[in-house]
């Protein structure tokens, strides 16, 4: 069995930011327009160049995957939280919120299935404001059954940080790569 060392593509986009006339700080004549936006499943952030004569609005949800598609030309590839604009970074956090939120099941596992990293260490306690006390709850508490959402989480681990929160925080640390493993982002 051969594995695949290509890496995973993104299919979709959240546009967080449309400059139609590129970066202002930009050198040259021939600027094109850039796309900044949110790969959905893989939580990649990405610049993406439109194709002549589109428009895109932020929170806009564009087709990126190898098909045929109709806003956006080429993928330039990868870029750093910090190249990101204004815009560009408060509506990250806006669509991480509603990343988590609408997949609830995906996050949720996350706290279903988390093991040891090692002998000292959970995967658990890599969230913001997740330590040992809660880590061992959160495993007592899902013998019993798994957890169903978030709101079950929070009624069944007593004093639990708010585990949508520190998802979404997790997820931010990733995309600022300040992060030893990455648990959401790939």
């Amino acid at each position: 069995m051969m594995l695949s060392t290509t890496t995973p593509r993104e299919e979709k986009a959240i546009v967080l930011d449309y400059l139609e006339h590129g970066y202002p700080f930009d050198q040259g004549t021939m600027k094109t327009a850039i796309v900044q936006a949110l790969g959905l499943s893989h939580l990649t952030v990405l610049e993406l160049i439109p194709k002549r004569g589109i428009f895109l609005q932020p929170l806009q949800e564009v087709y990126i995957g190898e098909g045929k598609r109709d806003e956006i030309h080429h993928i330039k590839g990868r870029i750093p939280l910090d190249r990101l604009t204004g815009t560009g970074r408060n509506t990250l956090i806006n669509v991480i919120e509603d990343i988590v939120d609408k997949n609830q099941v995906r996050f949720i596992e996350f706290f279903n299935l988390a093991q040891p990293l090692s002998m000292r260490m959970h995967q658990l306690e890599l969230l913001p404001g997740m330590g040992k006390k809660h880590m061992w709850e959160v495993l007592e508490a899902r013998k019993a059954k798994p957890f169903e959402n978030f709101d079950d989480l929070k009624s069944r681990v007593k004093l639990l940080p708010d585990p949508k929160q520190a998802v979404v925080k997790r997820i931010l640390l990733e995309l600022e790569g300040k992060e030893k493993w990455n648990l959401f982002v790939k």
